[in-house]
């Protein structure tokens, strides 16, 4: 190319050479928009679905990214973190839990106990079993032939399971009627066995009883003692590479309004 082909040429040059340096400045500033806008991802116990899902749709109507809730057992999130999972923010429904993975540096630190949960028994309309809460319903239907099936959430990952499993130990039915026994992989599963046309009863959450969605279709309903069994102390806590709407939607759950919501659904409150 020689000089005065070189000078014509050379604006247009200018000019792509400075549109190659702008563009990546404005993806990298759009990506970091996004980044920063980037809804939390929360794993959370099922008992706090419908609690959890109107304090998330109250934090959205502020103006806030609405978080993204995966619901399921509390055991198998512990196990699914430890192998890499990518959630921000963890809501056990068992504080045992958190304390593993404190134990594994893959928290921020220890967390905040949110709430204590409480089991009770619930049955369908029409159900044999009368719910009390010292299961004396349940112990007749269970003489009289008349359980079938009976659900509550495993015992081996799901924390109310593990509840229901000490309730009804305390009570001295446990053996009587694992032959009975439906078991949901966590315990909003389990709710849909309890109260299913084929299913006699179960023992839910408290929360998941109080839900609009639930309530209308329990035939009866009874809390067990608390001293029935270890207290469902639920923590939470973010994982160490939590995103930082995550830290934000951590701070609004210890606050008055997440904590309003939690009473209504019979949540106890630290």
């Amino acid at each position: 190319m020689n000089r005065r082909d070189f000078l014509r040429r050379f604006p247009a040059m200018v000019s792509a050479v400075a549109s190659a340096a702008v563009a990546p400045a404005v993806l990298l500033r759009a990506a970091t928009a996004g980044a920063a806008n980037r809804a939390a991802v929360v794993a959370a116990a099922s008992d706090l679905k419908y609690a959890l899902d109107t304090v998330a749709e109250r934090y959205a109507a502020q103006g806030n990214p609405k978080p993204k809730l995966i619901f399921g057992s509390s055991g198998n999130f512990t196990r699914q973190i430890q192998q890499g999972a990518p959630f921000d923010l963890f809501l056990s429904a068992d504080e045992s839990y958190i304390a593993q993975l404190v134990a594994s540096g893959l928290t921020r630190d220890a967390g905040v106990v949110y709430a204590v949960g409480r089991i009770g028994i619930a049955v369908p309309p029409g159900s044999p079993v009368q719910a009390d809460r010292d299961l004396a319903g349940l112990r007749r239907a269970l003489a009289a032939g008349k359980v079938k099936r009976f659900a509550i959430a495993n015992p081996e990952h799901a924390p109310y399971g593990k509840r229901a499993q000490e309730a009804l130990q305390y009570a001295g039915l446990w053996e009587a009627i694992q032959p009975y026994l439906v078991l949901g992989e966590n315990i909003a599963q389990a709710m849909q066995f309890a109260l299913s046309g084929g299913a006699q009863g179960g023992i839910i959450a408290l929360s998941l009883a109080k839900a609009p969605p639930v309530a209308p279709r329990l035939g009866g309903f009874a809390l067990i003692p608390e001293a029935w069994h270890t207290p469902l102390v639920q923590r939470m806590a973010l994982l160490r590479a939590a995103h930082p709407e995550a830290e934000r939607f951590y701070a609004y759950l210890q606050g008055n309004d997440a904590r309003a919501i939690l009473a209504q659904y019979g949540f106890v409150l630290p």
